[in-house]
């Protein structure tokens, strides 16, 4: 961070407060799956129930 004249210049890094990434696409991926299962099984599990 640097003063000048009568503004603040920031790097990226800065302006995000921090580091970027943290296996968020490992994270998205896995509660994707886990949300196609669990649906999947309630709309299922009472169809196979009926017949």
């Amino acid at each position: 961070m640097r003063v000048v004249e009568d503004h603040v210049e920031v790097t990226d890094e800065e302006a995000s407060s921090g580091v970027k990434g943290h296996n968020v696409r490992y994270v998205l991926a896995i509660s994707l799956t886990a949300v196609v299962i669990v649906l999947s099984a309630i709309w299922i599990i009472p169809a196979l129930l009926r017949s």
